[in-house]
């Protein structure tokens, strides 16, 4: 399914954990530095680098750009870094998140609460998911290199619904369909 960002919060009700999408539009980096100052902004009651509202935020620290790129390998992070800060995101209007890996309870209980969704990338793909990406600007923190926050423009960026609005999650569905089928294989 082709999904642009701008219509994630209309769609998110529809997707279901492990629903295949390609994801269009305009998503920003955050990595867990990135994160701590958002958060500290936050705090201060200061101005945000983007509007949090019905953006998608993807965890992923590119890696320098060579030259006739627009931005080097761009795969995403171990998502689980960014748990502290995921629900006062998705509380404040977040649409959707990119990275890969588990997310603990106070996270999934924050997507359904928002109808928000979780999406994974392909780990270890950087290489190949840098080709769906078309613009790349540095917005914030850019003294943090690589972890500074960026605006990347995407066209039919490849992702699983992980944990979807209803509570689907493929983590525990995955595992729990595993366990059964070793319980079923005789010793």
């Amino acid at each position: 399914m082709k999904i642009n960002v701008n219509e994630l919060k209309d769609i998110a009700p529809k997707l279901k954990a492990g629903d295949k999408v390609e994801l269009s539009g305009y998503v920003y980096t955050a990595r867990d530095a990135a994160h701590k100052r958002i958060a500290q902004l936050i705090k201060e009651n200061k101005p945000l680098p983007f509007t949090i509202e019905n953006a998608v935020i993807y965890y992923a620290g590119p890696t320098g750009t060579k030259e006739g790129m627009v931005i080097g390998s761009c795969g995403p992070t171990t998502s689980g870094r960014m748990d502290i800060y995921t629900p006062q995101l998705l509380d404040m209007g977040l649409a959707g998140i990119m990275g890969k890996g588990e997310r603990n309870a106070a996270v999934e209980e924050a997507l359904i609460r928002n109808k928000a969704v979780y999406f994974c990338a392909v780990g270890g793909a950087g290489a190949l998911a840098c080709k769906c990406i078309k613009s790349c600007e540095v917005i914030a923190f850019e003294n943090l290199g690589c972890e500074s926050v960026k605006k990347l423009y995407i066209e039919n960026f490849p992702l699983t619904v992980t944990i979807d609005c209803h509570g689907g999650n493929i983590f525990k569905s995955g595992r729990e369909q595993f366990d059964r089928r070793k319980e079923a294989v005789p010793v």
